[in-house]
């Protein structure tokens, strides 16, 4: 048994234990994963509230050290392991990226409402998206297409796990057929090929 252990979604579907998922392989810290039926209501049961302080997924196990929320476990990983640059080292490029990361979780709601990762780790389908969906999309668009200017790899410069969050967001609409510019769908099937985030993309998931 390693001295880390890893919470995540029985489904494997959550963005954030992936990006979590993803910084502890760049990071090379052996680690366990166990699972938590969200669906069932696990994340209530008193066995996972005694060790995750927010009952969420994704919740890391350090030693004796409990941290939930993705964003705060990466961050102390990056901490913990500077080599493994999860975040660029110059302050406004970590900035920046940290800045990816917050706006595509907190903003773009339409777009998680009406393609969620069952479509990206699932390949479910759903209805063409509605007026409000597609303005998100455009905004998604216009965003990247700024991070990404002609011949950019990354969006600060080098590899981050903002690339791994905007590579999410814009394969729930490629991987789903939505029309997504040549250029970004390019962009997210280059960060899926990872080896660190096709080891998440390649989970066993239990049939829905």
């Amino acid at each position: 048994m390693s001295d880390a252990r890893l919470y995540v979604d029985s489904q494997f579907t959550s963005p954030y234990a992936m990006s979590v998922f993803v910084a502890l392989h760049e990071a090379k810290l052996p680690f366990d994963i166990e699972t938590v039926d969200l669906g069932a209501g696990m994340n209530h049961a008193p066995a996972y509230a005694n060790v995750s302080l927010t009952r969420r997924v994704p919740t890391l196990i350090h030693g004796d050290f409990s941290l939930a929320e993705s964003s705060a476990i990466t961050e102390y990983l990056n901490e913990l392991f500077p080599a493994a640059r999860l975040y660029p080292q110059e302050i406004k490029a970590r900035a920046k990226a940290r800045q990816i990361q917050a706006w595509l979780r907190s903003d773009l709601v339409p777009i998680r409402q009406e393609r969620s990762t069952l479509v990206v780790f699932y390949g479910q389908k759903g209805q063409p998206l509605s007026v409000d969906a597609q303005r998100a999309a455009d905004k998604l668009f216009a965003a990247a297409e700024a991070l990404l200017p002609d011949g950019a790899e990354y969006v600060c410069g080098e590899w981050s796990l903002a690339d791994v969050d905007l590579a999410v967001m814009l394969n729930r609409l490629a991987l789903h057929g939505d029309q997504v510019p040549a250029r970004l769908a390019a962009y997210a099937a280059h960060q899926w090929q990872r080896p660190s985030v096709q080891r998440w993309v390649n989970q066993t998931r239990p049939a829905l």
